[in-house]
């Protein structure tokens, strides 16, 4: 053999290895491609007008000689009753059809026709005992008439086989909703008992007008379904009650990837309602609760939902919800162990530019930042009180209106309330262990030291101050845990505003049971999931975000809190993910903080050790 054919040879099996692998990673997508290329007849957007036989002859007769029809796409096209009738008989001769992709195919009909021109088609599917999985209707102008053409054939047998069901921007409303699942409840029961149940994948419905009701009889549907992958449902007017039977409807679908139920009025209750039966959805993949109103409250709820699983997330779109600062960063520690994760959508919230700023540093500090779409029109946060929806009726309209005129008047006492905080200039401080030489103890209980908190006072509580004002933060919360971490940094810092530079048995003390209500504080987060409400707790009583409570105000001294903080971070109850965000947030400028600097320095030296 010679030196070039020796080398040829060697040319030839290093290509032939080369293509090989190519053929064994992209092959196999390439063939399918290929075979549903030569499988699918397309008339897409060629504008035909078929009104008679004599219109729709030549697609007809196109039908009819296609060797191995399995796809027959219709799209931008123009459908009438006796054009369907031709074309019905034609797909008649095909048992080998699976997709039937009619999208977009009676504009300018009149509401009559479309029924009739349904059951013209369906009948061929019919006739030819056709097992289809694929059946594409959006954006037809369908409403509960054209349903009427439907509701017979969805129940067949032909649609034993259905994988997909498409259905966006039909008009069905409530009425055309409710009668199109009924139907598609005798589908499930019937492919049962027929031994060949119903393995549906992909469900949508979007821009339909389903409303509460309507979600409530799909739910019913998807919950004896259960082997959805895929279900979007956006733009349908369903409040929180709708929310709640789709949540727990897709908590069965085990396999569900995807959820889009975006531009729906969840509120927070809804949202908590979600964030119930989402540990039961590990597989998910997308989820799309955008323009959804969670508001803050419904986005930690989501957060804590999500966070210590779900790792095979790719996209979470929570865009447009009316969230705050508290609510992103929730979001943004539920994220940080997502390595899957491409999208996170938060744009058109209001988290502020200092929020903005602090969501992107954690972010980063987290791996996550490019996951980020831009935030480009987020807002500026206000100080509206997010209302209480557990009651039985907030989705009343008409009442949420009335509500959100009084908060608006509220919202101007709360701006006058919070200029209204006066704090204490360095030049003019002085430590409330020096305004008197001689201090007393002064016997009193917790009650009484939370009301009123001083020196005095603090020393009357004896070695045992710390668990009396445990126990009086564990009273006032009524044992919810949100609001006994709350309780515990509130009692914190009335306790701290006490202290002051020097080592004196006051400021010991002081110092002892702070530490013993932040580690029962962490300690609780940390048993209950709720490291950001913690997080957050801490930042809104020292002033360096917004309290959702509009009777919460600043009424302690910062300087003492600073100074008996600069002591806590350095303990190792001290969660380091808490450290990272007061350090962001003690960066930023705050008039409440930086008066007192040499304080402040001392802290942020503290946080960086």
């Amino acid at each position: 053999m010679t030196k070039n054919s020796i080398h040829k040879k060697s040319s030839e099996n290093f290509f032939s290895c080369r293509f090989s692998l190519l053929f064994s990673n992209c092959g196999k997508a390439l063939y399918i491609k290929m075979v549903e290329m030569s499988t699918t007849l397309s008339f897409v957007g060629e504008n035909n007008k078929w009104n008679t036989v004599e219109d729709a002859a030549a697609a007809c007769e196109a039908i009819k000689n296609f060797k191995d029809l399995r796809c027959l796409k219709l799209e931008a096209n123009t459908l009438g009753v006796e054009a369907a009738k031709v074309m019905g008989d034609a797909l008649a001769l095909h048992p080998e059809f699976e997709r039937a992709h009619w999208k977009d195919l009676f504009t300018g009909r009149l509401k009559t026709e479309i029924p009739d021109a349904l059951r013209h088609l369906f009948s061929g599917l019919k006739r030819a005992g056709a097992k289809l999985k694929e059946l594409d209707l959006s954006d037809n102008a369908l409403g509960p008439v054209g349903v009427e053409g439907m509701k017979d054939f969805m129940q067949s047998p032909v649609c034993y086989s259905l994988e997909e069901i498409r259905l966006n921007n039909n008009g069905l409303g409530i009425k055309g909703g409710t009668m199109l699942a009924e139907s598609l409840m005798k589908l499930v029961d019937n492919a049962k008992n027929s031994g060949t149940p119903l393995k549906l994948k992909l469900f949508i419905a979007g821009r339909n007008r389903l409303e509460k009701e309507g979600a409530k009889i799909y739910a019913k549907f998807f919950k004896a379904v259960g082997t959805l992958e895929h279900v979007a449902m956006p733009q349908n007017g369903i409040f929180h009650e709708g929310i709640a039977a789709l949540a727990e409807a897709f908590s069965v679908n085990l396999n569900l990837k995807h959820i889009n139920l975006n531009d729906n009025t969840f509120t927070p209750k809804g949202a908590k309602a979600m964030a119930a039966h989402l540990p039961a959805m590990q597989n998910l993949e997308v989820i799309n609760f955008g323009d959804c109103l969670v508001k803050t409250i419904g986005a930690r709820s989501l957060a804590k939902a999500i966070k210590s699983n779900h790792l095979k997330l790719k996209e979470l779109h929570l865009d447009s919800n009316e969230i705050g600062i508290e609510g992103g960063i929730a979001i943004v520690e539920a994220i940080k162990n997502k390595s899957a994760l491409t999208t996170l959508m938060l744009d058109c919230n209001m988290f502020g530019e200092e929020g903005r700023d602090a969501l992107q540093s954690l972010l980063e500090d987290y791996g996550r930042l490019d996951a980020l779409e831009p935030m480009e029109d987020d807002e500026e946060p206000d100080s509206e009180e997010e209302e209480d929806y557990d009651d039985d009726d907030d989705d009343d309209e008409d009442e949420e209106d009335d509500e959100d005129t009084d908060d608006d008047d509220d919202d101007e006492d709360y701006e006058d309330e919070e200029d209204e905080v006066v704090e204490v200039e360095p030049s003019n401080w002085v430590s409330p262990l020096k305004r008197g030489q001689n201090l007393v103890a002064i016997k009193c209980t917790a009650a009484e030291f939370y009301e009123a908190p001083n020196a005095s006072r603090l020393l009357g509580l004896g070695n045992s101050a710390a668990s009396m004002l445990l126990t009086e933060v564990e009273q006032r919360s009524a044992g919810g845990n949100d609001a006994f971490i709350s309780g515990c940094f509130d009692m914190l810092m009335r306790t701290a505003s006490i202290a002051g530079a020097d080592t004196s048995k006051v400021s010991e003390s002081a110092q002892a049971v702070c530490g013993d209500l932040a580690r029962a504080a962490f300690e609780r987060a940390e048993q209950h999931d709720l490291s950001s409400t913690a997080t957050n707790a801490l930042l809104v009583h020292l002033g360096l975000i917004k309290c959702e409570d509009k009777s919460f105000k600043l009424s302690w001294d910062l300087r003492g809190c600073l100074l008996i903080l600069t002591a806590l971070v350095c303990t190792p109850a001290f969660p380091r993910n808490t450290k990272s965000t007061l350090q962001l947030f003690l960066s930023k400028p705050n008039a409440k903080i930086d008066c007192y600097s040499q304080e402040k320095h001392k802290l942020m030296s503290a946080l960086f050790r």
